[in-house]
């Protein structure tokens, strides 16, 4: 192969046709729940729309018809940043995209019923419970590297793609539930929750990317050895750079995941807020015309004159003045 240089890093492209049907199945579903949500006069966030077609299905073109999709079969460190990109970055922005909130108010009610009871079900419950998902995305990404599955996939066309599809699913599951407006999660997480495990899954993501860094056996060795090209570093050093590349794509990767969930949380406790102030407010309203309604009900038949009011009110000053010419006028009128 030609060496990979800059230039080549950005121009060279090849298709992937399963992956391709893919990326044009979800952006036309998506698409098409946009349109029906506005049809039906809802607004839908246009920043929404870009995330889940620039940052989802873009990751999904880059790593599997990109650069990295042409050269991952000589050097191990473009296949780590696609399987990273599969497993992280796409489910980031397909989640942003919130598309399980899309289909529901898309899709009519009998079918979003069904959609949120597939979604409350136990199968998917268990797939998403944030601790299960965590360990099934760790465990995805060992899998591959620390066992037979990522050599044979290299050799074998089909499973290769079935590799793809099964990082973007194991990252899916953790990611989406947890960026969704719909209620997929137990009750249990909530936002100051989901922060922490947002957290630890960034903690747990940089684990793959130290053990490959610093492996000392090599990954996928005999086939990388066999193929290794001529002008690129040496396979050993190969595994270290897509190692990093893992480790930096994650820890990049944790953080605006974080502030997302930040977002979401400084969000809904305006909502919660705001919500709350409207309900004193009627609560004060309810209690005020209450009250003027009991002393309406209280009053006296006849009006009072006004000369006793006033004269209760109005106060001569030397019996409001504290001082000794008061106090002296008041022991005048005392003795008369």
């Amino acid at each position: 192969m030609a060496e990979l240089t800059v230039g080549r890093l950005l121009t060279s492209w090849q298709p992937d046709v399963p992956a391709l049907l893919l990326v044009v199945a979800l952006g036309g579903l998506y698409g098409w729940g946009v349109l029906r949500v506005r049809a039906k006069g809802e607004p839908w966030s246009p920043a929404r729309t870009a995330a889940f077609t620039v940052l989802g299905l873009g990751a999904l073109v880059v790593a599997t018809m990109s650069a990295l999709a042409v050269y991952d079969h000589a050097l191990f460190w473009p296949a780590a940043v696609q399987n990273i990109l599969l497993d992280l970055v796409g489910p980031l922005g397909l989640a942003l995209g919130d598309p399980l909130r899309l289909a529901v108010e898309a899709l009519p009610e009998p079918a979003a019923a069904r959609l949120r009871r597939t979604m409350t079900g136990r199968l998917v419950r268990l797939l998403t419970f944030p601790l299960v998902s965590t360990a099934l995305v760790l465990t995805t990404e060992l899998t591959v590297y620390f066992t037979p599955y990522f050599a044979t996939a290299l050799r074998v066309g089909w499973l290769h793609e079935l590799m793809y599809l099964h990082l973007l699913v194991a990252g899916c599951l953790f990611v989406v539930p947890v960026l969704t407006r719909e209620e997929t999660l137990p009750a249990w997480c909530t936002h100051p929750v989901r922060a922490a495990l947002v957290f630890l899954d960034g903690v747990i993501d940089a684990i793959p990317g130290v053990v490959v860094m610093t492996h000392g056996t090599l990954i996928a060795g005999a086939w990388y050895l066999h193929h290794h090209p001529s002008w690129s570093p040496d396979v050993r050093h190969d595994q270290q750079i897509g190692g990093g590349a893992m480790l930096s794509i994650a820890e990049l990767v944790a953080l605006p995941f974080l502030l997302t969930i930040l977002f979401q949380w400084a969000r809904a406790e305006r909502v919660q807020t705001a919500a709350l102030d409207r309900h004193l407010d009627r609560q004060q309203a309810a209690e005020a015309s209450a009250a003027q309604a009991a002393e309406a009900s209280a009053a006296p038949a006849r009006v009072p004159t006004t000369t006793a009011p006033s004269a209760e009110r109005v106060r001569p000053w030397w019996e409001t003045e504290k001082n000794e010419v008061a106090a002296r006028i008041r022991r005048q009128h005392g003795d008369q």
